[in-house]
């Protein structure tokens, strides 16, 4: 497959790294209640552990060398320097495969699920399953280049429509995602429809649409809503930040390596089976990298832009249609879900409202970081729905 882009290589400058260094020295940790914990945010017995690790024992250039055994490439689409990886697959015919971080993720999360997706024969699968692997920063993440102002996702679906005629030629490919990646993914597949094969997402994204014409709720389905309102009431006050006034928070988490560290580590200890205080699945070395990569690139403040952009344009949830009927995404949905993400599993009739859903796996374990998490139980998913619609 030929590629219209610049190779590319990480190589953070030394003056960043000398710069952090001397400023994570600095620290000033806050005050904490007593017994505190994981209730109140991120606990501080973890994050002085977290600090000293970070300046005595996590090497950047390890993990760097890490993020470059990828090929990684910058592309320029409408304006933008979207850095990606790409891996190409085995087979005779790999499927163009594009997967979409989300907050506060990056690249970095399939760092477990790329290899295993283009190469299956690797891993005692069948080549004919690999896919060319696609994994694009989001516009503000990483090495990716901002929008001037908050950029909303059907935008981001749109140029990702594009990024994949302009860089790698293809009319029609597939698509993946979790977390913002996954309300992407879903507007790729609503607004560009004829492009896409299949959407596989391991998040519960867009809302159904309600209202007038809309089938009543069912009693399943009122009880999800139940559930779902009592998990996110104590853990969705960082969406209004982020989603009202994001600069305010941006000036500390551009200016203390620590206060970005312990606001974006926070959501990977949300995960309410292990409950509070543990953090084993994630190694400190993984979520350090997660943070440097928004670290280097001082790229926090528009990462959160989605955030903003969704609430003062709303966005998250499907309308009507011109004959009046409920709107729908008509391309084939595969869903993998897992129990402690942050939203819980709703019926399937839930998600059939607005997907035309081919495919429902349901897990016991798992969190909102599925690639990180349970790689292995991901990609066989996004195996199995794809196998049919090549």
């Amino acid at each position: 497959m030929h590629i219209n882009a610049q190779a590319f290589t990480i190589n953070v400058d030394q003056t960043v790294l000398d710069d952090l260094a001397a400023r994570l020295a600095r620290t000033r940790f806050p005050n904490e209640p007593e017994g505190g914990g994981w209730l109140y945010g991120t606990d501080l017995a973890y994050m002085r552990r977290l600090v000293d690790h970070w300046r005595n024992g996590y090497d950047w250039r390890r993990w760097e060398t890490e993020l470059n055994r990828w090929p990684n490439y910058i592309a320029q689409v409408d304006g933008f320097d979207i850095h990606f990886v790409c891996e190409p697959g085995s087979g005779a015919n790999p499927e163009p495969l594009v997967i979409t971080h989300g907050w506060p993720g990056s690249t970095f999360e399939f760092h477990r699920i790329i290899e295993p997706l283009a190469h299956p024969e690797r891993f005692g699968g069948d080549a004919e399953d690999g896919f060319t692997v696609i994994c694009p920063s989001l516009p503000g993440y990483g090495w990716s280049s901002a929008p001037a102002a908050p950029m909303h996702p059907k935008k981001v679906a749109d140029l990702w429509a594009r990024f994949m005629t302009k860089v790698f030629g293809v009319e029609r490919f597939s698509a993946q995602g979790g977390d913002w990646g996954s309300i992407v993914t879903s507007w790729l597949a609503h607004r560009h429809p004829d492009r896409l094969n299949g959407i596989h997402l391991n998040m519960v994204p867009l809302k159904p649409h309600l209202g007038e014409g809309a089938p009543a709720l069912t009693e399943d389905e009122r009880a999800w809503i139940g559930r779902f309102r009592k998990r996110t009431a104590h853990a969705m006050g960082y969406f209004q930040i982020q989603g009202t006034k994001p600069q305010t928070l941006n000036y500390g988490l551009s200016d203390s390596p620590a206060g970005l560290a312990a606001w974006i580590i926070e959501k990977f200890q949300h995960r309410m089976k292990e409950g509070p205080g543990e953090l084993s699945l994630f190694p400190m070395d993984e979520l350090l990298t997660n943070v440097m990569i928004y670290w280097v690139n001082n790229a926090h403040n528009s990462a959160s832009w989605l955030y903003t952009a969704v609430t003062r344009e709303g966005g998250m949830e499907l309308g009507r249609r011109e004959d009046g009927a409920p709107d729908r995404i008509e391309v084939p949905t595969g869903f993998c879900l897992f129990p402690y993400d942050l939203v819980p599993i709703p019926p399937e009739s839930w998600l059939k409202r607005a997907y035309d859903v081919k495919r429902f796996t349901v897990h016991d374990d798992g969190g909102h970081f599925a690639a990180f998490e349970k790689p292995d139980e991901l990609v066989a998913d996004i195996r199995a729905f794809f196998r049919g619609l090549r």
